[in-house]
C-alpha cells in the first residue's frame, strides 16, 4: 500500500461533516467505524469515547484545509506538524503476502495503526498521509470544493492543478449556476439597453414638438 493512499483518510474524516448543511454523520461508533474502509482490525477497536475524540480531530483536519485554501502554507504545515507530532506513526515494510510473478513478496511501505485507540490510530495515518501528499505534491494540492455552499476537502492530483470541486457533481451545479447568473446577467442588460433605448426616443419625440 503506498503512502499517498492514506491522505484518503483525512479527506473522508474531514468531510464526514457538511458545516453549511449543518449535517454530521459522524454520530455512532458505527460512522467512527465506517471511516476505517477495509481496515477491519482497527475499526474494532472504536468505542463510544472515538465519536467525540474523531470530531476533535476532524476540526484540526478540517483547519488545514483550510489555510491550505486560503494560501497561507506555513499556517497548514504547522496545523499538520502538531498533529503529527501528537500522533505519530511506526512505518513497517509490509508484503501483505501479495506475490510478483517470480513469487516474491511486493513489499512497499505501511503505517502500522496506533495500538492504544481507534482514534489515536486514525489521526495518525491521516496525518502522516496528508503530510506525504503535502510534501509531494504541494500545499495548493489541498482544496476545500468551490460549489457554494459545499465545502468539502479534496485532493488534487490534476496534471495542471486545476481542480476546483470534490466531486463532478458539484462540479456541474457549479456551471450550470454560472450559466444561470451569465443568462440573468444579459436578460438584465437588454432590458435595460431597451429601457434606455425607449427614453431616447420619446425624449426625441419631446423635442421635435
Amino acid at each position: 500500500m503506498e503512502l499517498a493512499y492514506y491522505s484518503d483518510y483525512a479527506v473522508r474524516l474531514v468531510n464526514s461533516e457538511d458545516p453549511a448543511r449543518g449535517k454530521d454523520s459522524l454520530t455512532s461508533v458505527e460512522a467512527v467505524r465506517d471511516l476505517f474502509g477495509g481496515s477491519q482490525e482497527a475499526a474494532r477497536r472504536a468505542t463510544d469515547a472515538d465519536v467525540t475524540r474523531f470530531r476533535s480531530v476532524r476540526a484540526r483536519l478540517r483547519s488545514v484545509f483550510e489555510a491550505a485554501d486560503q494560501g497561507d502554507e506555513s499556517t497548514a504545515v504547522n496545523l499538520l506538524n502538531a498533529l503529527l507530532l501528537e500522533f505519530p506513526v511506526s512505518p513497517q515494510i509490509s508484503g501483505h503476502d501479495v506475490r510478483d510473478d517470480d513469487g516474491r513478496p511486493l513489499w512497499h511501505m505501511h503505517l502500522a495503526d496506533h495500538p492504544s485507540n481507534a482514534t489515536a490510530g486514525y489521526a495518525a495515518i491521516a496525518a502522516m498521509g496528508l503530510a506525504f501528499h503535502l510534501t509531494e505534491y504541494g500545499v495548493d494540492r489541498l482544496g476545500l470544493c468551490e460549489a457554494s455552499p459545499c465545502r468539502n476537502a479534496y485532493l488534487d492530483t490534476s496534471t495542471n492543478r486545476s481542480r476546483r470541486y470534490c466531486s463532478d457533481r458539484c462540479a456541474t451545479r457549479a456551471n450550470v449556476a454560472a450559466y444561470r447568473a451569465r443568462k440573468r446577467l444579459e436578460a438584465d442588460r437588454s432590458a435595460s439597453t431597451g429601457r434606455t433605448a425607449d427614453t431616447a426616443q420619446r425624449s426625441t419625440a419631446n423635442s421635435e414638438r
